[in-house]
C-alpha cells in the first residue's frame, strides 16, 4: 500500500492578504494577566514567548510557503526569529479602525490586537497551530521592545513597538527582489513583567526546535545562541520516521519503522511505529506541530488500532490459543515507540495550553489509517509480526506475575493492618498538602535526618544501598525489591495499573543523597523509577531534590555554609583566608542540628523541583544512561567528563 502524502501546494492554498486578517479583541490586560496568555512569568513562560513567534513561522511552512526558519538569541538576551514565508500583509486593514476612526495598518493589527491573525476565518491558512494570532501580540505586549520587519511584494517594511505600543507609522526601508519574502521579529522580554533572575536555556529551546523539525518535514531550523557561541541546525527529510529512529538509537529494535501518511476529509494523519526490546512505551502525539502532552483523540486512536490489529493477527495465525485471553493495551504497548501527528484545519483543544486534542472524528480516522497500514505490515513481514507478538506474550505473562506480586503485597499489608515500613519515621501531620517525605541514603544519614527533622510534618525513609535499576527490569521483578516495596508502601499511591495519586501521603517527596558519585547514582536510580512508574508525581510537582551544602566555613564565632565552589570563594573573601573549611562528603558527617539548619529547614533550605519539559528527550536520556547499551553511555561520559564537578577519587 502506498500512502497518500499530505501536502499543501501554493496552488491549493487560500488567499493570504489584508482581507485574511481578522481581529477579535484588544490587548489592554495582557500585561496585567500574562498567565492567561503565556502561562505566567517564570522561565517556562519566558520560553513560551519564543515558541509563539516560531509557531507563526512553522504555520507558514505548513502552508507550503516557508523552508527556512532562523532563531538567534543575542548577547543582551533579545531574540530574533526570521522566516522566508510570505511576510505579514502590509496596508490599511479593511475593517479595524484606530481611535480616530482611521483604518489601522494591518501589521499593527497583527502585532497589537489579541486574536488578530490569518488563522480564524480560514482565509490565510489551511492548517495552523491553533489561534496563534493571540501569541505574537501577547509577545509584543510582554516585551520591552519589539521590531517587526516584513519583505513582501518587492518592498522591505519595518515597524517598532515599545511594550506593545507602535512607535509611529510603519516605515518603508527600501526595495528587495520580488522573490525575497518573509517576516523577521526581534524582541526583548520585559523585566518589569519577568521579574525573576531568569534567562533562556539553550538546551530547552534546542529540544523544542528539534521536535518541530521532526514534525514539520523538509523545513530547516537554525538556532544560534550568541551568548555562549553555540548553534545547531535541524533538517529531517524523514520526518516522524527520523524521530522514531532518534528515540530508539540506543535500543535493540525488532523491525524497521512502519510509517503511514494519509489525508482524510482535509485532515492530515501521519504516524511512525517501531517495537524495541525496552520494557516501557515511548509514545508521543502532535496536533498541528504542537506537542499534545496529555494526548487526546489521535493518541487514543493510535493505541486502539495497534491493540486490535495485533490481537486479530495473533488469532488469525494461531499465535494466541483459544484458551488465551486477548492482549490488553498494556501488553501491546510494552517496548512500543510511536509518534502520531495530525494536521487539522479546526483543532479543538481541552484548554488554551493545547495539551490535549478533543476532535472526536480524529480518533476514527487515526484508527482507520494506522490500522490499515500496520495490518498490511504484519501480513507482509511475518518474522517481524512473530517478534512483536512474542514480545506481547512475554509482557502479558510478566504483567500477570506483577499483578500476583502486587496482590501479595496488598494482602500482606492487610494482614499487618496496613502497617507502614518499619524503617519509616513518619510525621504526625495527616494533611498531605503539608507533609514531606525525605528519601535518604543510608542509615547514618537517616539517623541524623530523623533526629534533626521537624516531626510534625517531616517523615524520613532511609534506603539501604542502591535500589534496583528499573530501566532494565519489568514490574514483576521490581516488586520483589524490598527497598522499592517500602517506598511504594510509604507513598500510598500504589503502582502500575493500581496507581492512584489521591492516595499520596506526602505533598513533597524529597530525594536527599550525598554530594558524591554514589549519591548521584542513587538519585538517578530513584529518578528513573519515578519517571517510568510514577510519572504523575513529577507532572503534578511533588518530586524535589534536596541541596545539602558542600562546605562548612568557620572563623572565630562565625559559621557559614557554601552550596557551590563559587559561594565558598565568596565567603572566604569575606571571612579571610584563615577561616577553617570542612568539605562534606556525606550527609552523615553533619550533626542533626547542621542538617536541619542547612538542608531541611524550610526557612533556609534550597529545593530543586523535578520537572520534565521534554518527555521524549527525558525518555531517550534515561534509556541512554540506565539502559543496556554501553557504547552510547561511554560516549556520553567521555563527552561530558570535563564538566563534572565534585568527583570523589
Amino acid at each position: 500500500m502506498i500512502p497518500e502524502v499530505f501536502v499543501v501546494t501554493k496552488e491549493q492554498a487560500v488567499t493570504y492578504d489584508v482581507n485574511a486578517i481578522q481581529a477579535l479583541e484588544g490587548i489592554e490586560h495582557v500585561r496585567k494577566r500574562p498567565g492567561m496568555y503565556v502561562g505566567g512569568t517564570d522561565i517556562k513562560a519566558l520560553h513560551h514567548l519564543v515558541y509563539e513567534v516560531v509557531d507563526n513561522a512553522i504555520d507558514e511552512a505548513l502552508a507550503g510557503f516557508c523552508t527556512r526558519i532562523g532563531i538567534t538569541i543575542h548577547a543582551d538576551s533579545s531574540v530574533t526569529v526570521e522566516d522566508n514565508g510570505r511576510g505579514i500583509p502590509v496596508g490599511p486593514h479593511p475593517t479595524k479602525k484606530d481611535a480616530k476612526g482611521n483604518p489601522m495598518e494591518t501589521v499593527d493589527v497583527v502585532m497589537t490586537v489579541i486574536g488578530a491573525g490569518g488563522k480564524f476565518g480560514g482565509g490565510g491558512y489551511k492548517v495552523s497551530g491553533g489561534l496563534h494570532g493571540v501569541g505574537v501580540s501577547a509577545v509584543n505586549a510582554l516585551s520591552e521592545w519589539m521590531v517587526t520587519e516584513v519583505k513582501r511584494d518587492g518592498k522591505w517594511w519595518r515597524q517598532e513597538y515599545k511594550r506593545g505600543v507602535p512607535q509611529g507609522s510603519i516605515q518603508l526601508v527600501g526595495k528587495v527582489p520580488k522573490e525575497e519574502t518573509g517576516t523577521k521579529q526581534t524582541f526583548k522580554f520585559d523585566k518589569q513583567i519577568f521579574t525573576e533572575d531568569i534567562d533562556y536555556r539553550f538546551d530547552t529551546l534546542v529540544q523544542r526546535f528539534r521536535e518541530m523539525a521532526f514534525v514539520t518535514r523538509g523545513v530547516t531550523i537554525r538556532f544560534v545562541d550568541e551568548r555562549a557561541d553555540r548553534q545547531m541546525t535541524f533538517y529531517f527529510e524523514g520526518g516522524l520516521t527520523s524521530f522514531v529512529r532518534y528515540l530508539n538509537r540506543n535500543r535493540e529494535t525488532l523491525h524497521p519503522v512502519v510509517h503511514v501518511e494519509k489525508d482524510i476529509e482535509n485532515i492530515g494523519i501521519e504516524a511512525a511505529i517501531q517495537y524495541t526490546d525496552a520494557y516501557t512505551e515511548s509514545v508521543y502525539s502532535f496536533a498541528n506541530t504542537i506537542n499534545t502532552i496529555d494526548g487526546g483523540t489521535h493518541l487514543t486512536g493510535l493505541r486502539a488500532s495497534l491493540t486490535r490489529v495485533i490481537n486479530d493477527y495473533a488469532r488469525k495465525n494461531g499465535l494466541l490459543k483459544d484458551s488465551d485471553p486477548n492482549f490488553s493495551g498494556d501488553d501491546t504497548r510494552e517496548g512500543l515507540t510511536a509518534i502520531v501527528s495530525v494536521k487539522h484545519p479546526e483543532p479543538q483543544f481541552e484548554s488554551q495550553t493545547k495539551v490535549k486534542l478533543m476532535n472526536p472524528e480524529v480518533q476514527t480516522y487515526v484508527t482507520q489509517v494506522v490500522g490499515e497500514a500496520f495490518s498490511t505490515f504484519l501480513e507482509e513481514n511475518p518474522q517481524a509480526a512473530k517478534a512483536i507478538i512474542a514480545k506481547c506474550l512475554t509482557s502479558a505473562r510478566a504483567r500477570d506475575a506483577a499483578r500476583k506480586a502486587r496482590d501479595l503485597v496488598i494482602r500482606k499489608s492487610a494482614l499487618e493492618s496496613l502497617t507502614l515500613p518499619g524503617k519509616l519515621a513518619d510525621c504526625s501531620e495527616r494533611d498531605s498538602s503539608k507533609t514531606e517525605l525525605y528519601i535518604v541514603e543510608g542509615d547514618s544519614a537517616g539517623g541524623s535526618a530523623k533526629q534533626g527533622r521537624d516531626r510534625h510534618f517531616q517523615a524520613i525513609l532511609p534506603l539501604r544501598g542502591k535500589i534496583m535499576n528499573t530501566e532494565r527490569a519489568r514490574l514483576d521483578k521490581i516488586l520483589s525489591s524490598n527497598e522499592i516495596k517500602a517506598l511504594i508502601s510509604a507513598l500510598g499511591t500504589g503502582i502500575g495499573d493500581n496507581f492512584d495519586i489521591s492516595g499520596l501521603r506526602y505533598g513533597r517527596i524529597i530525594i536527599m543523597t550525598d554530594a558524591d558519585v554514589d549519591g548521584s547514582h542513587i538519585r538517578t536510580l530513584l529518578l528513573t523509577f519515578f519517571f517510568r512508574y510514577m510519572p504523575q508525581l513529577i507532572e503534578d510537582g511533588h518530586l524535589y531534590i534536596a541541596q545539602p551544602p558542600l562546605y562548612r566555613i568557620a572563623y572565630k564565632n562565625q559559621v557559614k555554609y557554601a552550596y557551590t565552589d563559587k559561594e565558598k570563594d565568596k565567603i572566604l573573601k569575606e571571612l579571610g583566608e584563615k577561616a577553617g573549611i570542612q568539605r562534606y562528603k556525606g550527609l552523615g558527617e553533619m550533626n542533626p542540628e547542621q542538617l536541619w539548619e542547612t538542608t531541611m529547614n524550610p526557612a533556609n533550605r534550597t529545593l530543586l523541583l523535578v520537572t520534565v519539559e521534554d518527555a521524549a528527550e527525558a525518555d531517550r536520556t534515561f534509556d541512554m544512561l540506565m539502559g543496556d547499551a554501553v557504547d552510547p553511555r561511554r560516549k556520553f561520559i567521555q563527552t561530558h567528563a570535563k564538566a563534572v564537578r565534585n568527583l570523589d577519587i
